[in-house]
């Protein structure tokens, strides 16, 4: 089911925002939770709940239970190829598939300091398998209002770049097989202003299959944030063993309307070849035609080498490690939502590299005609150099786990979620 899980990863790329109302925020893992309908509220703690204050709403300790469905079917014919390229009989798959799923939800807020998150959940392909999965699993602690810990399973991203991830330092591994994990995290904010400071150990080691944890498995960071109204500020630095300390600078603003941001990376290895190098980037995102399409464009140039990236496994993609890119690359972004019946949008993502030239060209479409169910159709291709690097890191595969760098995909969803809220007055 590779590839089942890859084209929906994929499909769901072009989801600019959850909310879509900043344009800036084209972030691709918020919505690998799947989709979120309008939440019931059941409280089954006292008939008289709407009485108690707003403040005693909030102080009050509660158990909330959120469960999500979802199941898909589509299919993905394409080429490991494309036809004008090959045209070896061997070379198409129709690549037919389904899926059902659920995922449970637990928020016990236990006092107005402390409380505890954890999700699970299971799914089930169409070859018959079943698979269990632990989600995020972790507590927040308030001390004193002063420091704000987190301590467990969950994923923390830093940066700006919806293309390219090069400052979220907190994805960076060495290449090697023991450190392909889920990130388990201690990290405490401590607000100043109007910002603050975050400090923060991480592991990719895996403790789930009884991995033990030793200095060189474990990362030290920080980030120093400033939120003016003019712009935003940040400031990190990221160091584990067997990889260049890094640090990073990340900053946006707006000016006339467009949303600008440019961020720059500083790697010192000091362990091996005790060389400096680096990344930056600039981008923009700006919305037209009162918000019906939304652009997003971004240079970005890094010359760091020989550095790898963690993508965590989702409901929609197995985890992995691969090379970061090189050289000078651009990347184009369009969104345009038609609107009426059904709110059909259209997504289109180029990305290429001027170094090899190597392009990935992604149009998809999406529909809501009803509620609770959504269509897709996306057409991935990998054109350019054979070298290249998108055409040698191709996002859809088949069934045996080949390539496809041509295809055509077309899902439809059926999603929905629940949530519950007991309250405790004692």
């Amino acid at each position: 089911m590779k590839w089942f899980s890859l084209f929906l990863c994929f499909l769901f790329l072009f989801e600019i925002s959850a909310q879509e109302n900043t344009s800036l925020d084209w972030d691709i893992e918020s919505l690998f939770g799947g989709n979120t309908e309008e939440s019931s509220f059941n409280d089954t703690s006292n008939n008289n709940i709407n009485q108690t204050t707003v403040l005693q709403k909030i102080n009050r300790r509660s158990l909330t239970f959120d469960i999500s469905y979802g199941f898909s079917a589509g299919m993905s014919p394409g080429w490991i190829e494309p036809p004008w390229n090959d045209s070896d009989e061997n070379n198409f798959s129709w690549n037919p598939g389904a899926k059902l799923g659920s995922s449970f939800g637990l928020d016990a807020k236990i006092s107005n300091v402390f409380r505890v998150i954890s999700n699970f959940g299971f799914t089930l392909p169409d070859d018959g398998s079943f698979s269990f999965n632990l989600g995020d699993f972790f507590f927040d602690y308030n001390l004193f209002d002063i420091a704000f810990f987190r301590g467990g399973k969950y994923d923390l991203k830093w940066g700006i770049s919806p293309n390219y991830g090069f400052t979220n330092l907190l994805v960076r591994v060495p290449d090697d097989l023991n450190f392909g994990y889920p990130s388990f995290i201690l990290k405490v904010d401590i607000p100043a202003g109007v910002g603050g400071f975050q400090f923060l150990a991480l592991t990719r080691a895996n403790l789930i299959g009884g991995a033990e944890i030793d200095n060189e498995k474990i990362g030290l960071g920080g980030k120093f944030n400033l939120a003016l109204r003019i712009f935003d500020l940040d400031i990190g630095v990221f160091y584990q063993h067997g990889m260049p300390i890094r640090s990073f600078i990340s900053l946006k603003t707006t000016l006339a309307n467009t949303e600008v941001y440019s961020e720059g990376l500083a790697a010192y290895d000091f362990e091996e070849t005790q060389n400096i190098s680096g990344a930056f980037n600039i981008g923009f995102a700006h919305d037209f035609f009162n918000k019906k399409l939304a652009v997003n464009g971004e240079f970005f140039f890094n010359n760091e080498g020989n550095s790898f990236f963690y993508s965590p496994k989702t409901d929609f993609m197995n985890a992995k490690t691969s090379p970061f890119i090189d050289g000078l690359n651009a990347a184009l972004n369009l969104r345009y939502s038609f609107g009426g019946k059904g709110n059909l949008r259209f997504y289109l993502q180029t990305l290429y590299t001027l170094s090899d030239n190597s392009t990935r060209v992604i149009p998809a479409f999406r529909l809501s005609p009803f509620p609770h169910i959504e269509f897709y159709l996306a057409f991935p291709m990998d054109l350019g150099n054979k070298k290249g690097y998108y055409y040698k890191n191709s996002i859809i595969q088949n069934r045996e786990g080949k390539p496809l760098r041509f295809a055509a995909i077309f899902l439809v969803s059926l999603s929905g979620s629940l949530r519950f809220t007991a309250y405790s007055f004692d």
